[in-house]
């Protein structure tokens, strides 16, 4: 990717794409493209992440309300997925632009060659001057591979091709002080740190009829894109001109801020893992050793081992009171720590009868979740 072409990972909503339920939104979806087109003229790399695909199945098939069953949930995507893909491809022909369709599941940025290998391939595309459209593949994820929202995807995005900025584009003006919807004095926060834990307070943790995600998880996911020091603009899509305005350094909704330099791409990598396979909860020591210097994980701060898990995989190190730390690839199975914990390194071979590592996680796979 060119170093100076600002890349900007834009994300529209299910209800700003499907006016609510009432089928596609044909004019804001000629508007944001063509604000797309705009940044591209000004040497911006842009990536699409479209929400809509379960919305405009449910409303082909005349569904009222969003199935729960993960089938039928399967079947909207499918049906929806190819006029989603057919909408937003004929508005950008209109304007010479070229798209790809890309649909992805958790498990392929699970797998660090399957992460490496969609980075190669979005940034393939980007040089090419194709917009990719990116979607969760519905179709085909189930609970296990799911990333469960379009906010998180962005944000993995984010990180995936580390972007300079995250827009999330919603049926809100920005992040307000409580729910406008309940609240009629609510205010708009215009900035704030990503990190700000006040913010998990003030947030709805519930999204629309059509959608899976709330403000909570656009804080949660701007906090995930701010691993590759990208910050994060939450606006109103039905903004006229509002992706110009912010390349021109104009404000408009919500700026969360990342506020800390980004993290090397495979610390990214491991932030990014939604799922664990095990937890070591570790003594107040360890705990606070490993967020003050970022150190390897030793045995003898760990105090118990939950789950079960083979060296390599990706666990969670939480405090004495059951809060995640940091996470990374262990070094030892599950029943081999569990021999170890709260024992030096020297005694490893003792204790196994081998040595693999002296570290239960090497600092190079470890990855701090809280600063």
């Amino acid at each position: 990717m060119k170093t100076h072409s600002p890349c900007w990972i834009v994300k529209i909503g299910s209800a700003m794409i499907t006016n609510h339920g009432t089928g596609l939104a044909q004019h804001h979806i000629q508007t944001w493209v063509e604000q797309i087109a705009a940044l591209i003229r000004q040497d911006y790399q842009l990536v699409l992440v479209s929400s809509g695909a379960v919305a405009v199945g449910m409303q082909r098939m005349g569904w009222q309300q969003r199935p729960t069953a993960l089938p039928d949930l399967q079947a909207a995507a499918a049906v929806g997925q190819a006029g989603l893909i057919q909408a937003w491809e004929q508005a950008f022909q209109q304007r010479n632009l070229l798209t790809a369709q890309v649909l992805l599941t958790h498990d392929d940025l699970s797998s660090r060659k399957r992460y490496l290998n969609a980075r190669s391939s979005l940034r393939t595309l980007i040089r090419l001057g194709v917009i990719p459209i990116i979607n969760e593949n519905d179709v085909v994820a189930n609970d296990e591979l799911r990333v469960g929202d379009n906010d998180t995807l962005a944000a993995l995005v984010t990180n995936l091709l580390a972007a300079d900025k995250m827009i999330l584009l919603t049926d809100q003006e920005g992040l307000y002080t409580a729910d406008p919807r309940q609240q009629p004095d609510a205010e708009l926060i215009h900035t704030a740190s990503a990190h700000d834990p006040e913010l998990d307070q003030i947030a709805s943790p519930h999204g629309g009829q059509l959608g899976r995600g709330g403000m909570l998880t656009k804080i949660r996911a701007a906090r995930l894109a701010s691993r590759s020091g990208a910050d994060t603009v939450i606006a109103s899509g039905q903004q006229p001109n509002l992706l110009p305005e912010l390349a021109q350094g104009l404000r408009h909704g919500t700026l969360l801020r990342a506020g800390q330099a980004p993290e090397a791409a495979r610390k990214r990598w491991l932030a990014g893992q939604l799922q664990v396979a095990g937890h070591l909860t570790l003594d107040a020591g360890a705990a606070e050793r490993l967020c003050r210097a970022g150190t390897s994980l030793l045995a003898v701060g760990i105090v118990t081992v939950s789950g079960t898990f083979r060296r390599g995989e990706l666990v969670a190190c939480v405090d004495p009171a059951g809060q995640e730390v940091a996470r990374g690839l262990v070094n030892y199975a599950a029943d081999e720590i569990q021999q170890l914990c709260g024992h030096s390194s020297a005694e490893i071979a003792t204790r196994l009868g081998y040595v693999n590592e002296d570290e239960m996680i090497h600092r190079d796979n470890l990855v701090l979740t809280r600063h």
